[in-house]
């Protein structure tokens, strides 16, 4: 059985995640298509694992690409086969950053708030 891949959303509609994905198809179209991949393996439980998924602690994992930056979606999973994706970064630093893990700790909480499911 496959897994869902949803995105985080504001309770205004804003999808901050979307949002960094299709700017970073126009900034760099490689990196956008390799992340538009890896979502896509994340349905299938046998890429939940390095080198593409990485459990980064309190209850967060990251899909991880390897570009001209690091490029990271940021997601936590849920009952159901159902993985949210919370937060989209790029960085040069291996680590996250703390105001970005903060960040997506954040909307985390504020999606299992708000989630009825």
């Amino acid at each position: 059985m496959d897994f869902t891949v949803e995105f985080y959303e504001t309770e205004q509609g804003n999808c901050p995640v979307r949002d960094f994905i299709d700017e970073l198809m126009k900034t760099d179209p490689d990196d956008h298509a390799a992340v538009v991949a890896g979502l896509d393996k994340l349905r299938n439980r046998q890429y939940h694992r390095a080198p593409l998924s990485k459990a980064i602690g309190d209850r967060l994992f990251e899909l991880r690409h390897v570009g001209k930056l690091n490029t990271r979606v940021l997601y936590f999973f849920m009952e159901g086969r159902r993985i949210v994706a919370v937060h989209g970064i790029r960085n040069k630093a291996q680590k996250i950053p703390k105001p970005d893990r903060e960040t997506a700790l954040e909307r985390m909480r504020d999606w299992l708030e708000r989630d009825k499911r």
